[in-house]
């Protein structure tokens, strides 16, 4: 990597200003050259003075930038520039007259003046004790802000995390945080653990300090929540990890493990004589969504408030032409009767055509119905196929965000959701904070039915909650399995029922929507999905490659992961031009034209779509990128309609989407799905990844690989083992229910 360059210079314009991460563009002059800087540089304004680290790029349209690493701030001294800093409006309360009076009246000395004797303000005609005191605040607020980014600069800290740490604890943030290092790891200022610890080994903390070991502790909880799923971890298990991981022995763990208890940052479960830890919000989540099961089950509906429910059957039955199998009936009556249902099924199994039943029957009591599902895309497929609207389960619960800057719902106990019955369709994708979250926002009253294929994979987030709610039996089931005629005529279809029960697809046929080229070579496989993605798909068949056409692979990793197709499919379906404006992030270059997916929840980032104004883009999320502004620092990009602008360090959470993971590929549908299956990775060798993936094709399903991996894939059962005390949870508060059901009769 080259060394980097020393560039100082005083700044001319802010041309763009991202306040809550603190990426700044901006003309600096350099000894009377004007250059362009880009970085998370912080707080910069016009007539100050920078010296910078970085390197110096070049931009196709541009022209030369430089991109800072790192940044010393100097006030201005002169006069003239601090009259220009001043006009810039980096002191609130302080315009353009005014600072023309000011630097007039105490010149190369104003800045000075302004921090240490600022009552000397008054001198200035028109200046009121109480403007004076406005300034004075103001300024101390800047100054201190500026001071906090240059010390964690110093030690190679982003600017976004010095400004989170300042708007957490003020002007006492380096004081506070040179005592504990490791509360800059919370999640409100968000530094990973590892980077934190060479701050503290500068700082000179001990490895045995209390302040580290527990957020060792904390962090290998989130780490195992955020990458595997666990909602706790088992106490021989995670003493075990933390001693090597943190390089301590077993006693000072357990003594720092006992005090991390009695200080509530971690929580430790029984299940069948064995200890389980967790991350509070986890077990809080778990405890929660039990005990809200456990009341939704105590609350009975009196008999007279109950529908004719045969006769409501039979009048949709009439007037829809639709005879109902016995079991998507017992399905729709279940769903009039009962506060809670889960409805299951695979692909033909009549799921939708249960569900816009129950709705009807709903709406022919005037019952309030609301839909949601996990991403953005699943709620619209659920809408095209129910002809009712859906949103995310995001927008129904409403972000806001505390203080902090942490994640809140506005809707909760205190505010529920105005309805009187809730569908959460695909809830294998939906985690246990997510739905502790939805049943805060239920009235007690709120019927509760819950849709979803509990073949597929499980959720991104920590849990396997459609899994533990089906093995725990807290609510009525109904699993649809009959397979309706029209359905068999789809060999997506039949193969999918086939792969989750056990047995191969058929791999021969050549007439219908499934299509298996056997094909050994890595290259030879890469080079065939490429060609039928970008030439003979769409001449064959009018596809286009973006919209209609997706590339779903089970690893990101090789040549025929997720990256390096992305890359191959991008050279030929938008490559690089000189009036296409293109910014790097750290795996993918992209350019106006490109298809794209949001790799994490963002709440905040605001979007328009026709009239109506919203926020939030979500983990999933696809879209095109409409145009790169580097001068502006920010990109359009559309969402299925929704128009959001992204400022160019935010690209970091897009990739290329051209090709996607089985896993981001959830809750989606698309018209043709290509899937290459070559390669070792048993970790990603199957059934039910292979079923997920093969379940996301509309019209045409494409296989490349091996009849052997097919195999492989079709026989590996993958427990999607999870550690999560939800299930026992759940049994222990039906016992406690039968007791009390004893107790009364």
């Amino acid at each position: 990597m080259a060394e980097n360059q020393h560039l100082e210079g005083t700044v001319e314009h802010v041309l763009f200003r991202n306040e809550s991460n603190g990426y700044l563009v901006l003309d600096l002059n350099a000894n009377g050259q004007l250059v362009t800087v880009t970085g998370e540089l912080g707080e910069a304004d016009e007539g100050e003075v920078l010296s910078l680290w970085g390197q110096y790029t070049t931009h196709p349209r541009y022209g030369q930038q430089f991109q800072a690493e790192s940044c010393e701030r100097k006030l201005p001294s002169t006069a003239a520039d601090i009259e220009r800093y001043l006009s810039s409006g980096a002191i609130r309360g302080i315009g353009k007259s005014l600072a023309a009076k000011i630097v007039k009246a105490f010149g190369d000395k104003t800045l000075d003046i302004i921090e240490h004797q600022p009552e000397r303000l008054l001198e200035i005609r028109n200046i009121s004790p109480a403007k004076c005191e406005e300034i004075t605040k103001e300024t101390k607020h800047i100054f201190a802000l500026k001071s906090v980014i240059s010390y964690f600069d110093g030690y190679g800290i982003k600017s976004r995390y010095a400004m989170r740490a300042f708007r957490l604890w003020g002007t006492n943030c380096r004081n506070t945080v040179e005592k504990n290092p490791y509360l800059l790891c919370q999640e409100s200022v968000g530094m990973d653990f590892r980077n934190v610890e060479a701050y503290a080994h500068d700082l000179h903390i001990p490895k045995d300090a209390y302040c580290r070991i527990s957020a060792g502790i904390v962090h290998i909880l989130q780490h195992n929540a955020l990458n595997d799923g666990h909602t706790c971890l088992p106490l021989d298990r995670l003493s075990k990890t933390a001693v090597s991981f943190l390089e301590i022995n077993e006693s000072l763990f357990y003594e720092c493990y006992q005090r991390a208890i009695l200080e509530d940052e971690i929580v430790e479960y029984q299940k069948d004589g064995r200890e389980f830890v967790y991350l509070p919000e986890y077990f809080f989540a778990e405890q929660y969504i039990t005990e809200r099961i456990g009341l939704l089950k105590r609350y009975t509906p009196p008999e007279q408030d109950r529908p004719d429910t045969s006769a409501m059957l039979a009048e949709i039955e009439q007037s829809s032409g639709i005879q109902y199998a016995d079991l998507q009936k017992q399905a729709i009556l279940s769903a009039m009767t009962e506060g809670m249902l889960i409805l299951t099924g695979g692909p033909g199994t009549g799921k939708t055509t249960t569900l816009n039943a129950i709705i009807s029957c709903f709406q022919k009591q005037d019952y309030e119905v609301l839909i949601a599902a996990p991403t953005g895309r699943a709620a619209k497929r659920i809408s095209d196929l129910t002809g009712y609207q859906a949103k995310t389960i995001h927008r129904l619960l409403e972000v806001q965000f505390d203080a902090s800057g942490l994640q809140k719902f506005i809707h909760n106990e205190e505010n529920p959701l105005s309805c009187d019955v809730i569908i959460i369709d695909e809830m294998s994708m939906v985690d246990v904070l997510l739905f502790s979250s939805l049943l805060r926002a239920l009235r007690t009253d709120c019927k509760l039915i819950l849709v979803g294929d509990s073949d597929q994979l499980p959720s991104v987030g920590a849990g396997n909650l459609l899994q533990h709610l089906l093995e725990s039996r807290c609510m009525t089931v109904i699993t649809l399995k009959e397979i309706f005629r029209q359905a068999q005529q789809s060999c997506i279809i039949t193969n999918a029922h086939r792969i989750v029960s056990g047995q191969m697809p058929d791999l021969s046929r050549k007439d219908n929507d499934f299509f298996f080229f056997h094909r050994p070579d890595f290259q030879a496989a890469a080079d065939l999905l490429i060609d039928l993605t970008c030439r003979r798909l769409p001449k064959a068949y009018s596809y286009s490659p973006t919209k209609d056409i997706q590339i779903i692979c089970p690893s990101k990793i090789g040549i025929l992961g997720t990256v390096q197709l992305n890359q191959a499919l991008q050279a030929r379906l938008n490559p690089p031009s000189a009036d296409k404006p293109q910014v790097k992030s750290s795996v993918y270059e992209f350019r106006a034209g490109d298809k794209v997916m949001q790799t994490k929840n963002n709440y905040d980032i605001t979007w328009i779509k026709d009239d109506e104004n919203g926020k939030g883009i979500f983990n999933g999320d696809i879209g095109t990128i409409l145009s790169v502004n580097r001068r502006q620092g920010e990109a359009v990009i559309d969402f299925d309609g929704r128009k959001t602008v992204y400022p160019l360090t935010m690209m970091e959470q897009l990739d290329l989407a051209y090709a996607i993971t089985v896993h981001k590929s959830q809750g989606s549908e698309f018209e043709v799905v290509i899937m290459p299956l070559l390669g070792k990775l048993e970790k990603l060798t199957y059934r039910n990844l292979f079923y997920t993936a093969v379940t996301r094709a509309r019209k045409l399903l494409i296989l490349i690989g091996t009849p052997q991996k097919v195999r492989q894939m079709v026989e590996s059962v993958h427990q999607n083992f999870r550690y999560s005390c939800l299930k026992y949870m759940l049994r222990k508060e039906l016992d406690s229910l039968a007791s009390e059901h004893q107790e009364d009769s």
